[in-house]
């Protein structure tokens, strides 16, 4: 029976077609998914008010916000500022982040101004604070504190959708939240409907235990395998004669450049395509849903890209390897998350 038992599992292995995933075991390295990001807080007339079931001044709640928040932003190669509308003022310009700089530019902010006669341009601070985003390099992170009511000047959800029109991926407004009124809430929903990047939070959501450091990974960061140790495992796939090689390959938010991180899993990878140097390969690229579609298949172009002139520096002959993109495409995970999100920025590679 034990023989029989062998003979069958024998036969069964000579029929199946391998794929090798990676188990990775490392450390955990935190690793930057923005590269600039702004605090932009609303200073109107109605912010100075109590908030009506919390009893406590608004902008008093936002800059407390604010500080809690800068404490758990880790210290990576950031570039911050801080900028203050109703009306539009400058607190800390770009430039490298620096927690200490952050938190006294937040402790320099006025909370004792008058509530009157101080109307709310939300959308004309939008328009204010675009040549500030122009200047940027790389993606950006907008952090709103705003209780949302907005009454003066442009349209402030046509004002986010035509930054995002201009910007793409490269930009994405996150609303914290301090309303207590309908209209100023119905304004917030609205900004941040207009993509699926943003993380929603209010003053009272992120004062519950491990909130916040949760809303600065979903926003700042993420926590990457450092130096992984990469163990090719055997799978059964399909029997239409096609090998598919997946591993831990995933990329920044818009990022497409090889990193030190990935050397490893891509050493492994050329490992196994130079087992068998008659086979030709597709070098996949795929992104998450945020931003337009055209945008998207560019990116994936440009991920796959990538791993391709990585295999080719390394020594894979170049007519072994053809790259594509799938844009959006052909998702793995749940884009309604931000891990679902982060896992779908990946490439694969595949036998013709």
């Amino acid at each position: 029976m034990r023989q029989s038992k062998k003979l069958l599992l024998l036969a069964l292995a000579a029929v199946l077609t391998l794929t090798f995933a990676f188990a990775t075991t490392a450390s955990a390295k935190m690793v930057k998914d923005v590269d600039n990001f702004i605090f932009f807080l609303d200073q109107s007339g109605s912010m100075a008010q109590k908030h009506k079931t919390l009893d406590t001044k608004k902008i008093d709640m936002a800059i407390e916000t604010m500080q809690a928040m800068n404490k758990v932003i880790p210290n990576l190669d950031y570039n911050a500022s801080l900028f203050l509308f109703a009306p539009f003022e400058a607190k800390l310009q770009p430039g490298l982040y620096n927690k200490a700089a952050m938190s006294n530019a937040i402790g320099s902010i006025n909370t004792d101004f008058d509530i009157f006669n101080r109307l709310t341009p939300m959308g004309n601070g939008l328009i204010d604070l675009d040549p500030v985003i122009a200047g940027l390099r790389g993606t950006t992170a907008l952090i709103m504190f705003t209780d949302g009511l907005s009454n003066l000047g442009a349209d402030p959800v046509a004002q986010a959708r035509a930054l995002y029109a201009k910007y793409g991926n490269k930009l994405c407004i996150h609303v914290v939240s301090f309303a207590d009124h309908a209209k100023g809430q119905m304004i917030i929903d609205d900004v941040r409907a207009l993509s699926s990047c943003t993380v929603v939070a209010d003053y009272t959501s992120l004062t519950a235990p491990g909130a916040m450091d949760q809303y600065a990974r979903d926003v700042f960061y993420s926590n990457v395998a450092d130096a992984p140790v990469v163990t090719p495992v055997a799978a059964p796939v399909d029997t239409m004669g096609k090998e598919t090689i997946t591993f831990s390959l995933h990329f920044g938010f818009d990022k497409y450049q090889i990193t030190d991180e990935m050397i490893p899993v891509l050493e492994q990878a050329k490992i196994i395509l130079d087992e068998n140097p008659s086979a030709s390969y597709i070098i996949a690229g795929h992104t998450d849903s945020t931003g337009p579609d055209a945008y998207n298949q560019g990116l994936s172009e440009r991920r796959a890209g990538s791993v391709r002139e990585w295999m080719v520096a390394n020594g894979v002959n170049t007519s072994r390897l053809e790259s594509k993109g799938y844009g959006e495409l052909s998702p793995k995970y749940d884009n309604a998350t931000s891990e679902g999100r982060k896992l779908n920025r990946r490439v694969e590679i595949q036998t013709k």
